[in-house]
């Protein structure tokens, strides 16, 4: 167990696993602002993908029971219109489990970046942790180290706040009715999990009312920010009493934008906390979702030892359509982009998509003026590599890395 510098235990918090966002569901433990805490997390699946050589767990994964979030813990004294700041202390995966896995999602399962385009089948990478780094059987040739943190962290919706979110994603989803993938994914009873006695009629209300946890919101969420590691401070909006933070869906390392809908490197693990609390934050600082102080420490991949791929808002992979000052399209076309080159080094193309999206790979708009088209970069650092991936007169070397974990029944 954790300890403080003069030596008092950290309590660990085990109990309150749940999967949907109530304000109805109550906190299993109540912590004092200034105390330090850890958090067990299970894997954001509930583990449902084992360490094995085939995908057909992905392909098969009940996607109605994610994310498995642990709480919801409650800090003394915070209420609605305060702000909760939540540091956070340290993210490592659990000593008995050091693996992680990163995986490709089904079109009609989950979904991703490149879904349609590539019509998605299920594929994963194992990674074996060696303190802070990750290497794959699955990748072969590339190391990095990881900046472990919360894929999903937040703290409880209010009535009102909850009965928004359902009526505007409610809107989006009749207006794209029978959309592959989802647009968004609407209350489902079937999946949902609240590992707490509660009265019969209360569970009810939350199975049938509670908020998927795939997107973020105003109350944080699945924002899957790499940066939120330890050193990171958070500030988070209150809208019930003890403000109720969740936390779940743990990484060891993460590209800035995941791109495979399983788009990190999954772990389970254990997570330390401290909370203070500002009264009335929320007026103070016009707080509408939460803000956030990254952690000091980052691999050191420097930006000029990188390959820097380019996209622009032309749809290449598709039809070739012109958008205007489309950041999204101008990304998947950078992430295409290097996808392909990593292709020509001999890596197949779901070995690429996975590591897009389990590196620490930098991504930044370039710019958003210059109608049609907006320009998104995406830059690949060379020190993963063990091998040269520089471009040569000659050409690049290609080598046979081999395949990622598929489906059993040999889809790709």
């Amino acid at each position: 167990m954790a300890t403080k510098a003069n030596s008092v235990p950290i309590p660990t918090l085990i109990e309150g696993i749940h999967n949907r966002w109530h304000p109805e569901i109550p906190p299993v433990a109540t912590v004092k602002p200034g105390q330090s805490f850890n958090i067990q997390c299970v894997d954001w699946t509930g583990a449902q993908i084992g360490n094995n050589d085939f995908a057909d767990d992905l392909r098969d994964v009940d996607l109605t029971r994610i994310h498995n979030l642990s709480g919801p813990v409650a800090v003394e004294g915070a209420e609605p219109g305060d702000c909760l700041v939540v540091d956070i202390l340290d993210v490592k995966p659990f000593d008995k489990m050091p693996w992680g896995y990163t995986g490709i999602f089904e079109l009609h399962n989950g979904g991703g970046l490149f879904a349609r385009e590539f019509n998605s089948r299920a594929a994963k990478a194992i990674w074996d942790f060696n303190g802070i780094y990750a290497t794959s059987r699955h990748i072969p040739g590339v190391r990095f180290a990881g900046v472990s943190h919360p894929g999903l962290i937040g703290t409880a919706p209010s009535p009102e706040l909850l009965a928004k979110w359902n009526e505007r994603e409610r809107g989006l989803i009749a207006q794209h009715e029978g959309a592959v993938p989802a647009v968004a994914l609407p209350p489902e009873p079937k999946g949902a999990y609240v590992g707490q006695e509660l009265p019969e009629d209360v569970r009810k209300r939350i199975y049938e009312e509670g908020a998927r946890t795939v997107p973020g919101r105003e109350h944080g969420g699945n924002c899957d920010i790499k940066n939120l590691s330890r050193g990171s401070r958070c500030y988070f909006p209150v809208f019930v009493k003890g403000a109720n933070l969740s936390v779940g869906d743990l990484h060891f390392s993460q590209g800035d934008v995941k791109i495979s809908f399983c788009g990190a490197i999954e772990m389970a693990g254990i997570i330390t906390f401290n909370c203070s609390i500002i009264k009335g934050g929320v007026e103070k600082f016009a707080l509408k979702q939460p803000i956030f102080l990254p952690s000091p420490i980052d691999p050191l991949y420097s930006a000029k030892e990188c390959l820097i791929f380019e996209g622009i808002s032309v749809d290449l992979h598709g039809d070739g359509k012109q958008y205007n000052m489309d950041a999204t399209v101008a990304y998947k076309q950078a992430a295409l982009n290097a996808i392909t080159y990593l292709m020509k080094i001999g890596y197949t193309r779901e070995q690429a998509y996975l590591l897009l999206s389990a590196a620490p790979v930098e991504s930044h708009v370039g710019a958003v003026v210059d109608s049609p088209n907006a320009c998104v970069t995406l830059a690949l650092p060379l020190g993963i590599f063990e091998h040269d991936i520089l471009p040569k007169e000659e050409g690049l070397t290609k080598k046979d890395f081999g395949q990622c974990a598929i489906r059993s029944d040999g889809v790709v």
